[in-house]
């Protein structure tokens, strides 16, 4: 018979937080002083006896008004909101008395994914809002949540539930109404994708939430599949969890045999023979209940003989055992050894890198070997140490990559007096700060967690320590960049390059690992003094090699083209006799310089630049006026253009006929 764990069975995440705050106020102040649980802590009977006989009071809503009144009375006293939440008007009571007595304590423990769902029905309620969550009406965590709604607000028990309330609120919610959608954090998945479709059927505009708890929908997708690959599948949870209730209900949709238990005790006695077997638990199972259940199965339904001699089978502090994975935590490893002692390898005993994800890492079902740290016989547990065991082979590995040349890789995991620690093949390498590619002025901090390549430069093998460098790594790769860009470089090529560095006679683009330089006659068609009037450091331009020198290491490149060529842009935008509006900039005895557009200039003689005559052009224009004029003449061969602002006035003797025919009527009056 063959028995797989669940990776993802047991304490969730909030419910591990919620205990661990629990357990931490029962360490300091157990006996000291009085401390409650707003309702059942979790959904395990055996967890909460055994919290109640260490002195912890389970209290009900309606005991709230009378731990405050003890708490204004002097009582210490500490109250523990479990992961669920409570209903918002009890916990702002609760609040109010914290901060008014010293005395008091609470510990607010709601699960953040809960709390998620709070703040989304008190923001998408009241007004014109409707707020609609798919969950269990009667539950704490959805009493909780409707609590904090300011409006109006309904609870619907499945897909079901969905259907039937659309159909019927059609007329009186319609298609425009402000609706948002939540759920349970423990729903089940395919209820939810269900409920989903109901919703936008109707609802087009509806705000879609998706709040079911991912270690929620990872357990029931596991479940789902273990259920589907076994002949028994184990559901450890109490009657009251929710979320044990639907692991059940979808192991039962793909396995035909599903237990349902709460304790070992109710572990079914099973038929001999080639079984494979499943367990997986709700998110309030302690793990060591899941490991007693295991032990159960096993001692049930294997041989007696085998299991008698594996019973004997001890464990001594140094000896390296082999275990084979049977479920990983956020924070831990267990390993079944063949005896009746459970292995645990704690996170910093399992890799060096504190930011490392065991479930990334491993997976249940692997066989791994560690050192045997301490055995406890009472606890049934057996502390071990994988990096010790693995700390020789891969110091080896150091080694002989130091005498190769070999480039590794490893992640960053911390700074350092004087540079930074790298984990390779989980042992530590220190790099120092001038070899890590950050600039002296930099900051270290940005290449923690960042995963580098590194070449050993040095070995201590009397300390067992390992120097590395990436720069050495950098200087290869480009190298290596420069070998590939120079066998590959031809006149013509065009390049997407970025402006590095600015000089009086051109600017240096970085073309991928190799500089070439544009001189300053290549930026602009028209005459620039300096590049910046062009260009600025980082810019990203578009160049072409005009011309390179291997052996020298330059490369010249081009910048302007035709279609930035400004008489180009003249051409294509004008003809004779079209009216421009041009800017002056500068004046001459003969005339005025006016730009048509950046780069291309005309001239407008002085004898064009009004209808009457003038001695200077300063008399009627100023530099930097921009004025209207008739293009009246195009050279393309020498690039120059003839403006008129005088052929855009009426003619003069039209002028001079209305002036005198609006004087005579005025003459004659005086004649009178």
């Amino acid at each position: 018979m063959s028995i797989r764990i669940a990776e993802h069975a047991g304490f969730c995440f909030g419910v591990k937080r919620a205990t661990g705050e629990l357990e931490n106020e029962l360490l300091k102040f157990g006996g000291k002083r009085r401390i409650c649980t707003l309702g059942r802590i979790i959904h395990n009977d055996h967890y909460v006896d055994h919290i109640k006989s260490l002195g912890v009071e389970e209290i009900s809503r309606g005991d709230v008004p009378g731990i405050i009144e003890a708490a204004d009375r002097g009582e210490e006293i500490t109250v523990v909101i479990r992961a669920h939440g409570e209903l918002k008007s009890v916990v702002d009571l609760l609040i109010a008395c914290a901060e008014r007595n010293s005395g008091f304590k609470l510990l607010d423990c709601t699960c953040p994914y809960v709390r998620k769902v709070r703040k989304i029905a008190e923001e998408n309620s009241g007004e014109d809002k409707l707020f609609l969550l798919l969950g269990s009406a009667n539950h704490p965590e959805v009493e909780g949540i409707m609590s904090c709604t300011r409006g109006k607000g309904v609870v619907l028990a499945d897909s079901g539930e969905v259907e039937e309330w659309i159909e019927a609120n059609k007329s009186e919610y319609n298609c425009e109404t402000c609706i948002s959608f939540a759920a349970q954090t423990t729903q089940n998945l395919a209820e939810w994708q269900k409920s989903i479709k109901f919703i936008k059927k109707v609802y087009t505009n509806a705000l879609i939430f998706d709040t079911i708890c991912n270690v929620t929908q990872l357990r029931q997708e596991e479940a789902a599949r273990l259920a589907g690959e076994s002949d028994v599948m184990i559901v450890i949870g109490s009657q009251d969890s929710s979320n044990s209730r639907k692991l059940r209900d979808i192991s039962r949709e793909h396995c035909d045999e599903v237990y349902f238990i709460s304790h070992p005790s109710e572990c079914p006695r099973l038929e001999s023979g080639n079984i494979n077997m499943s367990i997986t638990a709700g998110a309030s199972t302690p793990y060591s209940l899941i490991q007693e259940v295991y032990k159960t199965m096993i001692e049930q339904n294997e041989n007696f003989a085998e299991l008698l001699e594996s019973s004997f089978k001890t464990l001594n502090t140094g000896e390296i055992v082999e275990g084979v994975i049977t479920s990983i935590s956020q924070n831990e490893i267990h390993l079944d050894l063949g005896a009746k002692t459970t292995g645990v390898i704690t996170h910093d005993k399992a890799t060096d890198d504190p930011q490392a994800k065991l479930n990334q890492l491993y997976k249940v079902g692997d066989v791994i070997k560690a050192k045997v740290i301490k055995v406890s016989d009472i606890d049934g547990i057996a502390t071990l140490d994988k990096t010790r065991v693995d700390s020789e082979a891969n110091w080896d590995k150091i080694v002989a990559a130091c005498e190769s040349g070999e480039i590794l890789e490893g992640k960053v995991v911390e700074v350092v007096n004087g540079g930074v620690i790298i984990a390779i093949y989980s042992v530590r390498v220190f790099i120092p700060a001038s070899l890590t590619g950050i600039p002296k002025s930099g900051d270290l901090h940005e290449l923690v967690n960042t995963t580098q390549k590194v070449k050993i430069i040095e070995i201590k093998a009397d300390r067992k320590r390992a120097y590395a460098s990436i720069r050495a790594v950098l200087r290869e790769e480009r190298k290596a960049k420069e070998e590939e860009f120079w066998n590959n470089i031809s006149e013509g090529m065009e390049f997407d390059g970025e402006v590095k560095s600015l000089t009086d006679f051109g600017a240096f683009v970085d073309l991928g690992g190799v500089d070439g330089m544009v001189h300053t006659s290549e930026l602009s068609w028209r005459r620039i003094r300096h590049p910046k009037e062009v260009v600025s450091v980082g810019d990203k331009i578009h160049v072409f090699i005009k011309a390179f020198d291997r052996e020298k290491g330059r490369i010249s490149l081009g910048y302007k083209t035709d279609d930035m060529n400004p008489w180009t842009i003249f051409t294509t935008k004008y003809a004779e006799g079209d009216t421009a509006e041009v800017k002056i900039v500068s004046l001459m005895p003969f005339g005025a310089f006016a730009e048509i557009v950046p780069g291309c200039d005309g001239l407008i003689h002085i004898s064009q630049i009004t209808d009457h005559k003038i001695a200077k052009p300063d008399e009627v224009l100023e530099v930097g006026q921009v004025v209207n004029a008739q293009i009246t003449a195009i050279d393309n061969d020498n690039h120059k253009v003839s403006l008129s602002i005088r052929a855009l006035m009426e003619p003069a003797e039209e002028v001079v006929e209305e002036v005198e025919a609006e004087e005579a009527p005025a003459a004659e009056e005086a004649e009178a």
